[in-house]
């Protein structure tokens, strides 16, 4: 079914094209659809966001001049609750990137049995290349250029890449500085990933990584493997791949491999993962780390390791890249990282993908956490949002195994249809308004 375009998108006038990113996604979700045997109008709403929103904004530079951006703001299904999803400061943003995180999110949502729809959004910079000041100017320009589209009911937007805590404190006080002064208190969940100060949760920056290590904890002894005697690659070593690092390190496994942007590099007897973050920090990646050799982007691939983790950006391992990768499992960290030729190149070799749906819904879970400690005004320790992260994403990989047992299917397959069991379920009580 994915190498012609679904007969859904035909309807919907798609224009076929197989190496986009929103028609790649969203022919995954309708075979799975089409397995649970979900009505066609149910497909048909799918198929497409409920909102796509693009904005133009001026912001004024450091010399003085001013500088016109677009930004965007996709809210693809609100069936299970309010939209929830990162924003996101890169280049590369576009409204069909966007559009392609918003359905994961759904998705995401769904699997972990959240409250929340999907929504995804973003603005088309580099943030590298921007001042402090400068970035603070786009951030409330963006947020209150979106206005009314963003709210702690309707949509709670979130960091993601080129994003962090202080992008979301400037976004929530332009936001807080907009409403009703007796709305202004309440007005603070409207973003999560906040810092600590602010409203902020424990947990949140480490929670992607750590949600995916629960999910191991799930999936490791299927693999036959044990985290003491487990070796790992990772591609990418900012909030995800880093946290990811350092989590996997603390059980016990050896990290070999890290490519990132600036290069590639390995140290056969294991990369200490926390000096690596403090070269990071300083360096901006991780070439030039002094305790690991630099290699090839060929070598980096072909390195055999019983884990290979991608934890960037999407569609960083295509068909090429798959014929090098040495492992038994492929853990998708980053949001759809694989290519569907990719992924079907590593079943066909006997490499289980373990979906990114599954494996880094930890960042959307505790953000949920986060906006339910600022609606009720309270504070979770620690060890609170970790217990209740693992009941989460211990109990969503249970569901995909099942929904593989039961279907006789992979587990990318298995995972969407474990979400979308949830979503046919509540659509089929609510039925469509009016």
């Amino acid at each position: 079914m994915t190498r012609t375009q679904h007969v859904v998108l035909k309807e919907l006038g798609f224009r076929y094209d197989p190496s986009n990113l929103y028609q790649q996604t969203i022919h995954a979700v309708l075979d799975a659809a089409e397995t649970l045997e979900l009505p066609h109008h149910l497909q048909l709403i799918l198929a497409q966001p409920k909102t796509e929103i693009m904005v133009h904004f001026p912001v004024r530079m450091d010399h003085g001049h001013f500088q016109l951006f677009k930004g965007y703001r996709v809210q693809h299904n609100n069936i299970l609750g309010p939209y929830k999803g990162g924003m996101r400061y890169h280049p590369d943003v576009s409204l069909d990137h966007v559009k392609s995180l918003a359905v994961l999110m759904t998705m995401k949502c769904s699997l972990v049995r959240l409250p929340m729809g999907g929504a995804k959004g973003g603005v088309q910079a580099d943030p590298r290349k921007l001042s402090r000041d400068e970035l603070m100017r786009m951030t409330r320009r963006f947020t209150s250029a979106l206005a009314g589209n963003i709210s702690p009911d309707h949509d709670i937007p979130a960091p993601d890449v080129g994003t962090n805590a202080q992008v979301m404190a400037w976004m929530a006080d332009t936001y807080m500085n907009m409403v009703d002064i007796e709305h202004r208190h309440r007005a603070q969940s409207v973003v999560t990933g906040k810092p600590m100060e602010f409203g902020g949760s424990a947990g949140r920056d480490k929670a992607t990584g750590q949600g995916l290590v629960y999910v191991l904890d799930q999936m490791i002894p299927e693999l036959g493997l044990k985290f003491e005697q487990t070796t790992y690659s990772l591609i990418g070593f900012g909030n995800v791949g880093s946290w990811t690092g350092r989590l996997l390190a603390m059980r016990g496994a050896k990290l070999r491999c890290v490519m990132d942007h600036t290069g590639a590099i390995r140290n056969e007897r294991g990369i200490d993962t926390v000096a690596l973050g403090l070269h990071v920090e300083k360096a901006g990646g991780v070439a030039g780390f002094g305790m690991a050799e630099a290699i090839t982007e060929e070598q980096f691939y072909s390195e055999k390791v019983d884990l290979f983790i991608p934890a960037a950006l999407e569609q960083m391992v295509t068909l090429d890249k798959a014929r090098m990768i040495d492992c038994k499992a492929l853990v998708e960290a980053a949001n759809a990282p694989t290519t569907p030729p990719a992924q079907r190149h590593l079943r066909e070799h006997g490499v289980t993908v373990l979906p990114a749906i599954l494996c880094n819904a930890g960042g959307v879970t505790v953000s949920y956490f986060e906006w339910k400690q600022n609606r009720q005004a309270e504070s979770w320790s620690l060890e609170r949002v970790d217990h209740d992260l693992r009941a989460h994403m211990s109990a969503a990989a249970q569901r995909v195994k099942l929904a593989a047992h039961r279907y006789g299917t992979d587990l990318s397959h298995a995972a969407y249809i474990a979400a979308l069991e949830q979503i046919g379920r509540v659509y089929q009580l609510r039925g469509i308004f009016p």
